[in-house]
């Protein structure tokens, strides 16, 4: 795949844009721009006395964060707080250079995220192996963040952004083990990384995000039942935007996992090619969208990245099984 076309972010180009879009109550979604490409990774900015940053998008998106940041008037000393859904690059790749950027902000992140935060190694070199070149020449690394920087989030814990706002953490895994949600007490807005899937305004389709290393089904369904008990005004997601009829959507994310899983698991006892076999149940969902905006949702949310996921998932379920039935 070609890639030819990515340009990095310069705030000196009057064409680039570097505006935040209020999209509810005291929320400012930014476009981080990831390869220059606009609408495919957000993060937000929740306003009160102690304004809080949801997502920093990558390493690479920095230039342009910083520039939405100080364009709606942020300047180092005005931010409280960074919180991040998960750590995969596309959303904390940014955090050790932000946490430098805003020397008085707490960082927040799940408890299985936090380690990889003060020390990426395992993490880039993780990453590495999965994206090769595209790490450094799309998404960039992860500067390390002061230990006493980060705050753990536990399941239910909240945020101070105003005397009336707090943003709830949500412990959400199924997408990754250090995944969790944000609640927004005001707004209403849930911030849902990616938990309920993606869908890029220029692909229109939603699809579930079921990566390697940690994707498991079965958490994945119950996060989006938690999300529906919380009874949201909106989903936030990170790739991309706010969505109205939050409970519509997330009864469709539900749908659109299963289906996914089980044309997966037909394709794996069968013997096939899981990505073959996605391939051609769903690629006809992207009938009619051009193709640079399918390239988007390639790289974003692929169907080999999300094959590579469930199959993991399903010879860990197997494996497991088998191991239960040896010990009968």
């Amino acid at each position: 795949m070609s890639h030819g076309h990515l340009h990095p972010f310069d705030p000196d180009d009057p064409t680039t844009p570097a505006v935040g879009t209020t999209v509810a109550d005291g929320v400012i979604e930014l476009d981080t721009l990831l390869g220059g490409w606009e609408h495919v990774t957000a993060g937000y900015l929740i306003e009160g006395d102690a304004p809080v940053l949801v997502e920093t998008g990558s390493q690479s998106s920095v230039p342009a964060l910083l520039d939405l940041l100080a364009c709606v008037g942020l300047g180092p000393s005005d931010l409280a707080g960074v919180a991040v859904t998960h750590i995969h690059l596309d959303h904390a790749g940014g955090v050790g250079d932000v946490a430098r950027a805003f020397p008085g902000a707490t960082i927040y992140v799940h408890q299985k995220g936090a380690r990889h935060l003060a020390d990426p190694t395992k993490l880039i070199d993780s990453a590495s192996r999965v994206y090769g070149p595209l790490l450094d020449s799309l998404y960039g690394r992860l500067d390390p963040t002061p230990a006493e920087r980060i705050h753990v989030l536990e399941d239910g814990e909240a945020i101070r952004v105003s005397s009336t706002r707090w943003l709830t953490a949500v412990d959400s895994p199924g997408h990754a083990k250090h995944h969790l949600a944000l609640h927004d007490s005001l707004s209403g807005v849930l911030f849902a990384g990616d938990a309920v899937g993606v869908k890029l305004p220029d692909a229109g389709v939603l699809r579930p995000s079921t990566p390697p290393p940690d994707f498991d089904l079965g958490s994945a369904l119950h996060s989006l039942q938690r999300f529906a008990e919380r009874r949201p005004t909106g989903l936030a997601l990170a790739h991309y935007g706010l969505l109205a009829d939050p409970m519509g959507v997330l009864d469709e994310a539900e749908g659109t996992l299963r289906r996914w899983a089980d044309v997966a698991e037909a394709a794996f006892q069968n013997g096939e090619d899981i990505a073959a076999a996605l391939s051609a149940a769903f690629q006809s969902d992207l009938d009619g969208v051009p193709e640079q905006h399918r390239e988007k949702l390639e790289v974003m949310n692929g169907v080999h990245s999300n094959a590579a996921g469930l199959h993991r998932w399903l010879s860990t379920r197997q494996g497991t099984a088998d191991r239960g039935a040896d010990a009968t």
